[in-house]
């Protein structure tokens, strides 16, 4: 199986699905990871006194740390502008992407859910774009793919911030219909991930996403109805 992971920000692969990826990397699957923009806008880049293109060369630099140390099949990092994906016509990022998928030809795509789980807008239009660009290639023809996954947390019936507090976007249980169990050597990598994120380590305590993703990934199948959850993708 081939996948492609569709994220608009460096690190948006490290927060919890780069578990999963190691995981199908370790069962022998190729692993793809796209992402949108290089992260420069990020309010970081005032901590440490750089222009939004040196955040986004450090960023780029922490990302390729991240590739290899999980061993991807595969990375490309485009430079839209980080934090400026609602002003682009949308077209443009389904053109692209549509593009990049008919030249890897990946069995299933994953995004994030619609709410991108913090409600940022480029999460929202990462989604959007990559929805809309699936539907209309499976309507053209292209049958190689299968799938499409999208990255959320459950909704435990408790308010849920992350170090900002912000409060998190959840999907319920009725719309997430793949459960996906770590191992401890999957939660290993993800913090091996993280830590290749040297500028967001304050970012990545704060958010104390480790303890909050625990031994479970969730996922909603776009269009897909399962008596029971699916255990991978």
């Amino acid at each position: 199986m081939r996948f492609l992971y569709i994220f608009p920000h460096p690190d948006d692969e490290s927060f919890g699905p780069v578990a999963v990826m190691h995981q199908q990397l370790k069962a022998g699957h190729e692993v793809h990871l796209l992402t949108l923009t290089r992260g420069g806008a990020t309010k970081q880049r005032h901590v440490l006194g750089l222009s939004v293109e040196e955040m986004g060369a450090v960023r780029l630099k922490e990302m390729q740390a991240v590739e290899r140390t999980i061993g991807l099949s595969g990375m490309t990092v485009w430079d839209y502008p980080d934090s400026g994906l609602k002003n682009m016509d949308p077209r443009v990022l389904e053109r692209t992407i549509g593009e990049h998928i008919t030249a890897l030809r990946p069995d299933v795509l994953v995004s994030y859910a619609v709410h991108g789980i913090s409600g940022f807008h480029d999460h929202l239009v990462t989604h959007a774009v990559v929805k809309r660009q699936y539907l209309e290639m499976r309507d053209g023809g292209h049958s190689y793919l299968r799938r499409l996954a999208l990255l959320t947390i459950p909704d435990s019936g408790e308010p849920v911030f992350n170090g900002a507090l912000i409060r998190l976007k959840t999907s319920t249980p009725a719309e997430i219909n793949c459960v996906i169990r770590l191992d401890q050597d999957d939660r290993d990598m993800m913090v091996a991930c993280l830590r290749c994120y040297e500028t967001y380590q304050q970012t990545i305590a704060d958010s104390g996403v480790i303890e909050k993703i625990g031994d479970t990934i969730h996922f909603e199948l776009f269009g897909e109805q399962h008596d029971s959850p699916q255990t991978e993708l």
